[in-house]
């Protein structure tokens, strides 16, 4: 492999991954880097040409096709002038389009889908060979994810991907097409992955799956994820375990029980309503009505009263009358959202909702929308509003906070899932001596773990200006430092396992 991939012994080749679309994409994404860096290429440096540039498609985002083909049209003329150069474009719009990609864009080198994200290396020099652009699509998955290497984007946390696929036929939505049906990893695989991820120093997971409360059920244990929170609940090192995205129809009491009595299960919840009509709700084929959607929260804030909901709202899906659209502002302003991503409806070919008739006129949308943001930046300011003068817990993020630098403050993510930016000098008076006295000492890098209070509320994050009250450092933050990668060689999926799978040498790859 080493001499398809280097064009002389004295020089390695470069690669960058361009990501679009969903948490499942981003991980995916770590995994080609992964599989790259093991073929032999390297993270091409910022601001620098390299010699193979993927994209990690989405075919859920408005104007998927427009963003890829303009990226591609770009990428022409750069190609034109770099001999050697290869382009490969994979993911969802990939496995949607197929053959199409290369008809319009033949400078094109590899295509591939979903299911073969592992075939990637072998096509390139496949391409790089015969001169000839390489198009594999498979219909089935041919190895789960998670078997193979990983390049982490963080030191102090990660993606685990417990499924992949959707048995939901959501009618605005295309995943399961493109994504097949759900399959399970076996919750050996699952939490020895976990394991490697904390050996290695880090501090927080997050369960990824297209729907994660199903888990389970290919392998016919209805409360697997309830159990599989509670495990990872014992994995010492730990501190913090997430999970997106839950559906309600598989939303559960041992889930709300697992969540609230395993202590490294942080309190927020990522549940998508879609719509607050139960007439819209039909015709998108979401399996709850609107009670049922309230029912669950009021359910989670019983057993946990601090936890942060968060949401997913579509407006303007064919046939929303004003009627429907009033009523799931009833069901936003009800639910208390700490924050909600709002999409405007657009057809998406293929679905069944792209030929539904009654499609809502662009205007229309265009002004419900403005007046859903407006409640739910109202909803999200209050709830941020109840933190002020909470003292809290952050993980200090990198990349964050985009004023940061101007600001002088630095970033962090509370238990919760809020984004934090704090002023990061020890706090002053009375708080100072508390500060030392817990051990407040040195630089504060992303994957420290520190405590602050809440100053101040914005819609969108919250501010603590009064300085840190404890900073505790941590290997996640030596290697942020340090500036050394994370390679995570895969978990195979199989019977469930005991203890570490073996691991590669250590890596020292630096940073692109």
């Amino acid at each position: 492999m080493s001499a398809a991939v280097t064009d002389s012994p004295a020089r390695t080749r470069t690669y960058q991954v361009r990501t679009f679309g969903c948490q499942m994409n981003v991980h995916d994404s770590e995994r080609l880097s992964g599989l790259l860096e093991g073929a032999g290429y390297r993270a091409a440096d910022d601001g620098d040409p390299a010699d193979v540039v993927v994209f990690n498609t989405c075919a859920v985002r408005e104007n998927a096709d427009n963003k890829l083909y303009g990226n591609l049209g770009h990428l022409a003329s750069v190609k034109a002038k770099r001999p050697g150069m290869q382009i490969a474009v994979g993911g969802c719009l990939a496995q949607k389009d197929r053959g199409e990609i290369v008809r319009r864009a033949p400078w094109v080198d590899v295509v591939f889908g979903t299911h073969n994200v592992g075939s990637l290396p072998t096509l390139l020099e496949r391409a790089r060979h015969y001169e000839q652009a390489q198009v594999e699509i498979l219909d089935a998955l041919e190895v789960f994810p998670s078997s193979l290497p990983a390049k982490r984007d963080s030191h102090y946390a990660g993606w685990v991907s417990i499924s992949v696929g959707c048995n939901n036929t959501c009618t605005f939505c295309i995943v399961p097409s493109l994504r097949g049906k759900e399959a399970d990893r076996r919750p050996g695989d699952v939490l020895a992955e976990v394991q490697m991820l904390v050996d290695d120093g880090v501090l927080e997971v997050t369960l990824l799956g297209q729907n994660v409360n199903s888990y389970g059920v290919q392998f016919g244990d209805r409360q697997a994820f309830g159990k599989l929170l509670r495990a990872c609940g014992a994995i010492d090192g730990l501190e913090r375990v997430r999970f997106t995205s839950p559906h309600p129809k598989d939303f559960t009491p041992d889930v709300i029980e697992a969540m609230a009595q395993t202590p490294n299960v942080c309190h927020q919840l990522h549940m998508p309503l879609q719509s607050g009509s139960d007439r819209v709700l039909k015709a998108m084929r979401r399996s709850y009505r609107s009670t049922r959607y309230l029912a669950i929260l009021d359910e989670v804030r019983a057993a946990m009263p601090d936890a942060a909901i968060t949401t997913d709202i579509i407006v303007g899906f064919p046939g929303e009358t004003d009627e429907d659209f009033e009523q799931t502002l009833d069901v936003v302003r009800r639910s208390r959202f700490a924050g909600a991503f709002t999409f405007q409806y657009s057809p998406r070919p293929g679905t069944p909702a792209a030929t539904l008739p009654d499609q809502v006129p662009p205007e229309v949308v265009a002004e419900r929308f403005g007046r859903l943001t407006e409640i739910v930046t109202e909803s999200a300011l209050t709830e941020n509003q109840r933190q002020v003068g909470r003292t809290v817990e952050l993980l200090v993020s990198a990349g964050e906070g985009r004023k940061d630098n101007s600001s002088g403050r630095l970033t962090g993510r509370a238990r919760d899932g809020r984004l934090v930016h704090f002023a990061p000098q020890p706090a002053t008076a009375t708080a100072a001596a508390t500060a030392a006295a817990a051990g407040v000492s040195g630089s504060i890098r992303p994957g420290d773990v520190v405590t602050v209070t809440v100053t101040r509320a914005a819609p969108h994050h919250l501010v603590a200006d009064e300085g840190v009250l404890t900073h505790r450092r941590t290997r996640a933050g030596d290697r942020s430092l340090e500036g050394t990668a994370l390679i995570t060689p895969g978990v195979g999926l199989g019977m469930p396992s005991v203890g570490r799978p073996a691991r590669s040498p250590e890596p020292v790859t630096a940073c692109g």
